[in-house]
């Protein structure tokens, strides 16, 4: 039998962020890099020394220009989601050194105005944003994440639309 490539390889510590409008929506950025639509809620990675809901915090203002005074903190997922590259993107992505990501999801509530999100950020990870329902969510996410979004969700849904 063939080894598997990511034998060894750890899962990369990430945030997920959930950002619900007062209608119970959800924010979804279309990632920038890519050719096919491609949407998404905005993750990232923990940096050394950091908390995961700092990094939260951290990661929603970099790609969406949100500030920690336009959210309101409702809920986080209560263990680590992992998720497992594809075969086609192992090896290619954070330099070939994880296998996929293990994630700690954040649930916030946004209070200001859509004019107030700023996705033209000085590293963009979004082309364009909207707010969608949680179906809406998982129907456009990309395939090796939907069940990552699906628990997600399941955990959150209580303030969902």
């Amino acid at each position: 039998m063939k080894p598997d490539p990511a034998d060894g390889l750890p899962y990369r510590p990430c945030v997920g962020i959930m950002m619900i409008d007062g209608r119970g929506r959800i924010f979804a950025g279309r990632r920038r890099d890519t050719a096919a639509p491609a949407w998404q809620m905005p993750q990232g990675g923990i940096d050394a020394g950091e908390r995961p809901r700092q990094a939260a915090l951290r990661e929603l203002e970099e790609e969406t220009g949100v500030t920690a005074d336009l959210v309101e903190y409702l809920a986080r997922t209560p263990d680590w989601i992992t998720y497992d590259l594809p075969p086609e993107l192992l090896g290619k992505v954070w330099g070939g050194r994880y296998r996929g990501q293990k994630q700690r999801w954040f649930l916030f509530r946004y209070t200001g105005r859509d004019d107030q999100i700023r996705i033209d950020t000085a590293h963009p990870e979004f082309s364009e944003w909207r707010w969608v329902t949680a179906e809406e969510m998982i129907d456009a996410i990309v395939p090796f994440k939907r069940a990552v979004y699906e628990q997600v969700i399941a955990a959150f849904r209580p303030w969902l639309a």
